[in-house]
């Protein structure tokens, strides 16, 4: 009998032991899943660090030693290949970059706005799905076909609608830029007002408010945190636009006057030189400002925009 209790307890001593292993085993197996994903978040860290380093030094060094920060930024006259005296004044390719964004905002924010509430508050089943696979799609289409449809099909289109010599414009590129911009501020729209609790709804309903009531007295200013999101992030996107911009807007260095005229923006002048500029030269030096300054102007407005979301999904 004592021979049968000592071998069962060798037994479970050996379970015990196999027991111990295996979960060593997956905690070692969660340690390194947990350190592959540490990894990740820290590289994405790092390249961005890289990035700005990589071109704060070739754009800094060319404004501390060369660039006057005042003509850079207050002139408007952009002549860097003028051999006699070359002009790096980004007045008007900052005037031009704001006219197409804030046009594309104009374009973006009712047609975002308007779809976001008809698939979060009215669509349901298959056509709600149907629908933001739909807006997906959009998102993932590229920019250089985006573009392609403002030079192909928008060009004569505005040339014979508004009967003017060419339709390269700020209307052109807003039109272009606001369509690219809709589909990702629509999806942010569509998670702030899904995050607007029921009982908000249910309430107003029970007070005799009509759908249209609910929505537009209760839903919407309950997530304006929300929707201010997504218009930033939708900025953000217009602001940092480039192979659309570049073909859509007639490449005029140009502060605008009406929405027929053809601009050229920040990155589309980056594009468009910086392969047939000589390393280390000024004008070089002044396109990794403009790089600079837009990478600066970009984080902060995807910054806010990710501060507000963050807050109305915490809320």
């Amino acid at each position: 009998m004592a021979a049968a209790e000592q071998a069962v307890k060798q037994a479970g001593a050996v379970g015990d032991g196999v027991s111990f292993d295996r979960r060593n085993t997956d905690w070692y197996i969660d340690k390194a899943v947990q350190g592959f994903v540490f990894l990740g978040g820290i590289s994405a860290i790092v390249f961005i660090v890289g990035i700005f380093v990589f071109i704060g030094k070739e754009g800094l060094s060319f404004v501390f030693e060369t660039l006057d920060l005042t003509e850079f930024f207050t002139s408007e006259y952009w002549e860097p290949s003028d051999e006699d005296e070359p002009e790096y004044g980004i007045l008007a390719l900052i005037a031009g970059t704001a006219s197409v964004t804030g046009l594309a905002m104009i374009v973006a924010i009712p047609f975002s706005l308007g779809a976001a509430i008809f698939v979060g508050e009215f669509a349901t089943g298959k056509t709600r799905e149907a629908l933001k696979v739909l807006i997906e799609l959009l998102a993932a289409i590229p920019s250089v076909v985006w573009g392609f449809i403002g030079l192909v099909i928008m060009n004569p289109l505005i040339i014979q609608v508004f009967d003017v010599p060419v339709g390269l414009t700020v209307l052109n590129a807003g039109i272009i830029l606001g369509l690219m911009a809709a589909p990702i501020m629509t999806s942010i729209a569509e998670d702030a007002l899904k995050a607007v609790p029921d009982r908000y709804r249910e309430a107003a309903e029970a007070m005799g408010a009509t759908r249209w009531q609910v929505i537009y007295k209760v839903v919407l200013p309950a997530a304006k945190n929300g929707l201010l999101g997504a218009v930033l992030l939708g900025v953000g996107r217009g602001f940092g636009e480039t192979m659309a911009v570049l073909m859509a807007t007639g490449h005029a260095v140009n502060i605008p006057g009406s929405v027929f005229d053809s601009v050229r923006a920040l990155t589309a002048t980056i594009a468009a030189e910086l392969g047939e500029t000589a390393v280390g030269s000024d004008h070089y030096g002044a396109l990794f400002t403009i790089g600079f300054f837009l990478f600066i102007i970009t984080f902060i407005i995807n910054l806010l925009a990710d501060l507000v979301v963050r807050g109305v999904r915490k809320g």
